[in-house]
């Protein structure tokens, strides 16, 4: 393992800078439309452009750096990612709702649309692809190469949870499940070999809880026609925040991380981690 910290150091900061810079820009220029908007496609953005000022710097603009050139199992990757982010979400709520801790009630206010649930549909997943550039991209992966994989997952992973600690009605126990995904999600990185099983992963999870009508990392969307009532507390709804600030999503992300270890991958070889990982 390289133990020189200067060179990685100034890479990363570049691209910490350039991210950060990006979020501020396109937040500016995007808060005309809406939240949710905002949000999503400024942190695609800020990842995109971080990702591409690094590649383009230090590695000759390759996307398959970073695991983001399409391969023959990527296709696999990203459904198998897919499915556990609806399994883990489907098992959270609907566990509740068939034995009558939960129910459905109607919204009128808040009735079904299918052009705005399409246009969520996409902001989640620009959404969801920025994330994965910025928190399992070019710099995770460089210092992950110089420093241990393990020794950067976990700091990585805090970040990823402080960078959600702004969401309204965030909770404790909503920033350490948002942890734990920050884990599975670094975890399926360094399974994989690329992008498509995290991506998968992260927006198979995040596209599907709006059809439940429930809130996610605190965002109200109301796209269905209908909500989830609870009888019972907080620790099982994950009041505000949604079903990321519940037990039942602890469990969940331990069953996912069971699954992801599970699961047949064809792994692909990421060129700035060591051989060994």
């Amino acid at each position: 393992m390289d133990k020189n910290w200067a060179g990685p150091a100034l890479r990363v900061g570049l691209f910490g800078l350039t991210g950060f810079l990006g979020l501020l820009v396109w937040g500016f220029l995007l808060s005309p439309l809406g939240m949710l908007v905002t949000a999503t496609l400024s942190v695609f953005g800020a990842g995109a452009v971080a990702s591409a000022l690094a590649l383009r710097i230090y590695e000759g603009g390759r996307l398959t750096t970073i695991g983001f050139g399409w391969h023959p199992a990527a296709g696999r990757h990203l459904l198998y990612g897919l499915g556990l982010g609806v399994a883990g979400i489907v098992f959270v709520l609907g566990v509740p709702l068939l034995i009558g801790k939960a129910y459905f009630v109607a919204t009128p206010e808040t009735p079904f649309n299918l052009g705005s649930l399409a246009l969520v549909s996409v902001c989640l997943l620009f959404g969801a692809i920025g994330e994965e550039l910025l928190f399992r991209g070019y710099a995770f992966q460089l210092l992950a190469g110089r420093f241990g994989t393990y020794q950067v997952l976990l700091p990585l992973a805090v970040l990823f949870a402080a960078m959600h600690s702004g969401n309204q009605s965030a909770t404790a126990l909503g920033l350490f499940n948002t942890f734990l995904w920050g884990v599975l999600l670094g975890y399926s990185l360094l399974r994989s070999g690329d992008l498509w099983l995290p991506i998968g992963l992260h927006f198979g999870w995040n596209v599907t809880t709006p059809f439940f009508g429930v809130n996610l990392s605190g965002f109200t969307m109301g796209l269905t026609g209908y909500t989830v009532q609870w009888k019972a507390n907080e620790l099982w709804s994950g009041g505000g925040y949604g079903p990321e600030g519940s037990v039942l999503c602890t469990l969940a992300c331990f069953g996912v991380g069971y699954l992801l270890h599970r699961i047949p991958i064809v792994k692909q070889r990421l060129p700035l981690l060591p051989e060994e990982d």
